[in-house]
């Protein structure tokens, strides 16, 4: 009886015996009996012919499932891509005989309770992807190893390959864009990195603008403007800067607040109606961006403070008196540009120079003429849109009857504008944007009480590819 394959589909009598007696012959004399219904009690190395789908195969019984007689083993070689702990991603599997429909992959991390199974479609034979699901990358610590298979639909599992849980970088407000994740510091805070290394981090780094000046004062500058995204300009419409690489540790953010205002008073043409500098941002001590200039005031021929401070983009000059110049300050070299400057001529009407911005010089005028237009600011999409930041603040202007209608504009990019001598308020200057950096336009003057705008404060934005 040694090799009888008998069948029991009717019930029938075969060669004079029942089915049943058929069945113990053949397990007695070792034989292999192929059922045509799934057996109800399988033993280690029964046979079934599984004609219950819609295509029809021969199984075999492992003593735990069943198993198609000529299954596809699967292997899984690499896995592509990261399980980013606290956020979406996707891995793309390598291997073979992923087969076409119906491939699980589990996801498998003891010590964080972690056993998920995904099923998906291949894209080939050789080729899977699968999103890492919520169950996994909320649960998983960073540093722990995930152990990852895949059973193709013949119900064979693969080895494993494993992929290390990454902690991602924290601080500031968290946005992604494209393939970025966007780290955007309003304020001071830390920017903790947890892996061992973060490589090719871009940044853009805007200090504090300054205020106007306080007195027929001129624009106060932009703060500095460092960027390292490709294909941007650096402040002073430089190349962009070199990507930052960060080991694992804490790093301080400081983003440097704008200047505050100043006042004219009853002893106006003094040091402290000139304009304040604006405060510096910086990431750790690595990159560092300068404050703005503050703009200069009304004054004589043998005082400096008409002239426009220096910072990362320069303060405008204050208005000059009878025949007496004013120069603008300096900006700082890749940060931003310089302050705009009085030329001289008639004591009245007055007017003042523009602050400097990032990306052009505060605009010079001849006293008489409109107040200067601060200078304009720099775009950059490192947060996915196109943002101007670090406009220089306009210079004020006052006019022969008091009337004064034509202050500077505002540098684009934040840069508050100057103010008009027609009204106290109309006199004052107009802040610059917060987080941008801006300059504040120069006071006019309208009796002993005109206020300068203050300068905008700056921001930090770092972003890496995920």
């Amino acid at each position: 009886m040694a090799g009888y394959i008998g069948s029991d589909k009717s019930g029938v009598i075969i060669g004079g015996y029942t089915n049943s007696q058929i069945d113990t012959l053949i397990e007695a004399a070792g034989g292999v009996e192929v059922s045509g219904t799934e057996p109800s009690s399988p033993s280690e190395g029964d046979l079934w012919y599984d004609s219950t789908t819609g295509v029809k195969v021969l199984k075999y019984y492992n003593g735990t499932g069943w198993f198609k007689v000529s299954s596809a083993i699967p292997t899984l070689t690499s896995i592509s891509g990261e399980i980013y702990v606290g956020i979406a991603s996707t891995l793309t599997l390598s291997g073979t005989n992923f087969l076409d429909a119906n491939l699980i992959v589990n996801f498998l991390q003891a010590s964080d309770s972690i056993d998920v199974d995904v099923t998906v479609t291949p894209t080939s034979d050789t080729s899977a992807t699968v999103a890492v699901p919520s169950s996994v990358y909320n649960s998983v610590t960073g540093g722990n190893s995930v152990s990852i298979s895949v059973t193709n639909s013949d119900s064979v599992q693969s080895n494993i390959v494993t992929k290390t849980a990454v902690a991602l970088p924290t601080g500031g407000t968290v946005t992604t864009s494209g393939s970025y994740r966007i780290h955007t510091f309003t304020s001071s805070g830390t920017f903790t990195v947890a892996e061992s290394t973060l490589e090719n981090i871009e940044y853009l780094v805007v200090a504090g603008g300054a205020s106007g000046g306080g007195d027929l004062g001129g624009g106060g500058g932009a703060g500095g403007y460092r960027c390292s995204v490709a294909g941007e300009n650096s402040g002073g419409n430089s190349s962009s800067e070199t990507n930052l690489t960060l080991t694992a540790g804490a790093y301080t953010i400081t983003v440097g607040a704008g200047a505050a205002s100043t006042t004219n008073n009853a002893t106006r043409n003094t040091e402290a109606s000139r304009g304040n500098d604006g405060s510096d941002s910086s990431i750790g001590t690595t990159i560092v961006a300068t404050g703005g200039g503050g703009g200069g005031v009304y004054g004589a021929a043998s005082t400096s403070f008409k002239n426009g401070r220096a910072g990362g983009s320069g303060g405008g000059a204050g208005s000059a008196e009878s025949s007496n110049a004013g120069s603008g300050g300096s900006g700082t070299s890749g940060q931003g540009f310089a302050g705009g400057a009085v030329s001289t001529t008639a004591i009245n009407p007055y007017s003042s120079g523009g602050g400097g911005g990032a990306g052009a010089v505060g605009t010079s005028v001849t006293s008489g003429a409109a107040g200067g237009a601060g200078g304009a600011g720099i775009s950059s999409s490192i947060t996915g849109s196109s943002v101007a930041r670090g406009g220089g603040g306009g210079g004020s202007h006052y006019g022969a009857s008091g009337n004064g209608t034509s202050p500077g504009a505002g540098g684009s990019g934040g840069g508050g504008a100057g103010g008009s001598g027609s009204s106290t308020s109309a006199a004052y200057g107009t802040s610059g944007t917060a987080n941008t950096g801006g300059g504040g336009g120069g006071a006019s003057w309208y009796g002993y009480s005109t206020i300068s705008g203050a300068g905008g404060s700056g921001v930090v934005i770092l972003r890496y590819a995920i």
